[in-house]
């Protein structure tokens, strides 16, 4: 079972199916996903895309979290995740999306830090990583935010991306 969390203003809990139709909403946003490859235009795919990855298991420890507002509880923001690299691992990764509507307000830097300390302290991981896009600024801030280093530069699915890592050393 996955940890609920809570910080100074959002509510982090496991995801679940009752967490589909927000999900989905979310990623029918085109500004949302501009920078993640997906099947976002095929509304079967995307379904069953979705189902597939809330019902998944990652492991011990990992998966995803949705991310609720606490003072209104039923607004969902979006959700953090820690999963196998890639879906096979043996590296971890950490990665976020939020609604537009969250956008811009801290909420991604507050609800990933929780996460890093979790990945670290709790699962005693040694390392987590991230690959973003490179047009993608905030999460590119946000990852920075959390202690993250650029470690290079990458293409994932012909689209050039930063990589990022944070080590249990470096971390802190």
């Amino acid at each position: 079972m996955l940890p609920a969390s809570e910080t100074a203003r959002l509510s982090l809990r496991r995801r679940t199916i009752a967490d589909f139709e927000a999900c989905l909403a979310m990623d029918r946003d085109p500004e949302v996903v501009k920078y993640i490859p997906g099947p976002w235009d095929d509304a079967t795919k995307h379904e069953a895309f979705l189902r597939e990855r809330i019902q998944a298991d990652f492991g011990d420890g990992l998966g995803y979290w949705s991310i609720y507002s606490r003072d209104a509880e039923r607004r969902f923001l979006g959700w953090i995740l820690l999963i196998p690299y890639d879906g096979t691992g043996p590296k971890v990764e950490i990665g976020w999306r939020l609604n537009r509507s969250a956008w811009g307000r801290g909420y991604g830097t507050e609800a990933a830090l929780p996460f890093v300390s979790y990945a670290f302290e709790d699962i005693g991981l040694p390392e987590i990583v991230a690959d973003i896009d490179i047009r993608n600024v905030a999460s590119h801030r946000i990852a920075e935010k959390i202690g993250m280093q650029h470690v290079g530069d990458i293409v994932h699915d012909s689209i050039p991306m930063k990589s990022y890592a944070l080590t249990r050393y470096d971390w802190r």
